[in-house]
């Protein structure tokens, strides 16, 4: 079916830019309805004070061939969130796909021990990658449960299998990472007696807006940026995990991978979806084999 997920209907909170935006077009390409949520709308700004906006999402979403709808939220106010699905009650009745993608940091304290954190900074990535998601989901579950074969998405940063060996940046961005995946596990626990499915799932390498401005680079040459770091030619653009979302809300026996820990890449062997470059990007397995193992950048057979 060209449009699988017509009359389906998606929450992706957190959906202004990076990996929710690219969730929310994919969904949308594939026919959903996208509510999208962030604290950046029209001229108001989040504290990271970037320029992309839950509005331009929202209109991709609408030129994919879906239905965006704008709303500006806070996902720590608990208040917010609620009024959030009441409204998405009142206009649609049901909700199919709920992607927790909220995080909006904009201060990280790289390699620090969580003696020598700036405590508020440390709370702070705690507060918006954990607190969030959870408020979320306290307030927009019993819609999706209205209906069988509901889905939710807990988006992170690395499987629970490479994340479980490595420290990750700092010890607040490692607790908040692994605290993700675990809550992805135990909603699955949670979700199975309703005929419901949660899951988390991790980008590789990301190329957000964000990450762009960082090297210098735009979507059209982004492999200029393999000059300054020859292992950015791993990145994948925000649609692949996108597509990776979509092939999941698609998919009838979505229920396989129930309290699972996926990436991207991992789904696309299985799916058979593409980042829009026509290539499949496997970075977990490239970030154990090659980056981590201290060899020369190659992706020959990793993309």
């Amino acid at each position: 079916m060209d449009k699988p997920l017509t009359g389906k209907v998606a929450l992706v909170a957190g959906g202004t830019r990076g990996a929710g935006r690219g969730t929310a077009v994919a969904l949308g390409e594939a026919g959903a309805t996208v509510y999208v949520t962030g604290r950046t709308s029209g001229s108001t700004r989040s504290e990271m004070d970037r320029p992309e906006t839950i509005e331009e999402t929202a209109a991709l979403v609408d030129e994919a061939g879906g239905h965006g709808i704008p709303v500006r939220v806070d996902h720590l106010v608990p208040d917010e969130v609620a009024a959030l699905v009441r409204r998405i009650d009142d206009e649609q009745g049901c909700l199919h796909v709920l992607v927790n993608d909220i995080f909006g940091l904009t201060t990280m304290e790289w390699n620090k021990t969580v003696w020598e954190s700036t405590l508020d900074i440390g709370l702070r990535v705690l507060r918006l990658s954990v607190e969030t998601h959870a408020i979320t989901s306290h307030f927009a579950i019993p819609l999706l449960l209205r209906a069988p074969g509901g889905l939710v998405v807990e988006m992170t940063d690395g499987t629970d299998e490479y994340n479980s060996k490595n420290y990750r940046v700092s010890f607040f961005y490692d607790l908040a990472k692994a605290s993700v995946n675990r809550m992805a596990f135990a909603r699955a626990h949670e979700l199975q007696p309703h005929g419901a499915t949660a899951l988390s799932l991790t980008p590789g390498w990301l190329r957000s807006e964000v990450m762009l401005d960082v090297y210098g680079v735009t979507e059209a040459n982004w492999l200029d940026a393999t000059e300054k770091e020859p292992h950015f030619a791993i990145t994948e653009s925000p649609a692949f995990v996108g597509r990776a979302v979509a092939a999941l809300a698609a998919d009838p026996d979505v229920a396989r991978w129930n309290g699972k820990s996926v990436s991207s890449g991992e789904l696309a062997k299985i799916y058979g979806f593409t980042d829009i470059d026509g290539s499949q990007p496997d970075c977990w397995r490239y970030l154990v084999e090659v980056q981590d193992a201290g060899k020369p950048a190659d992706v020959t057979g990793y993309r």
